[in-house]
């Protein structure tokens, strides 16, 4: 394949709308999932925290090897694993909450009335002559 036909494949793949609103949905995704983290942490985990007496799962692992003096004890932390599925089950419910209220306020907006279009109301008036002149 010459490289200016290529050169040209490929600009017309990257311009097109499809690549473009991918990057943007991502660019938006990433600084949205920046919000939720911090809204998980700073203002949801600390209320559940209080109500929870402070528990903290990150401490608990269980030792497959103990340290020695060459090497670190090997564990498998559970408890950091925990805690990342309770972060997970708080943001997702958040999201769905989230989600919910503005699919509530998008549905506001939606039962406006449609506008008849032009030729539903020519076929109207023809029906309705058309009636008139049976009629007479």
């Amino acid at each position: 394949m010459q490289p200016n036909k290529m050169l040209k494949e490929f600009k017309k793949f990257a311009v097109k709308g499809n690549v473009i609103d991918l990057a943007v949905g991502v660019v938006v995704g990433t600084a949205f999932g920046k919000i939720v983290t911090s809204f998980v942490t700073d203002i949801i985990m600390p209320p559940i925290g209080f109500l929870t007496g402070g528990v903290d799962f990150s401490d608990l692992a269980i030792t497959l090897k103990k340290a020695t003096e060459e090497s670190a004890a090997i564990t498998m932390n559970y408890g950091l694993f925990l805690n990342t599925v309770i972060d997970f089950l708080i943001i997702s419910f958040s999201i769905f909450i989230a989600v919910k209220q503005l699919n509530r306020f998008g549905k506001k907006e939606d039962k406006k009335p449609l506008a008849t279009p032009e030729d539903i109301k020519l076929l109207k008036e023809i029906r309705d002559l058309l009636k008139k002149k049976k009629s007479s």
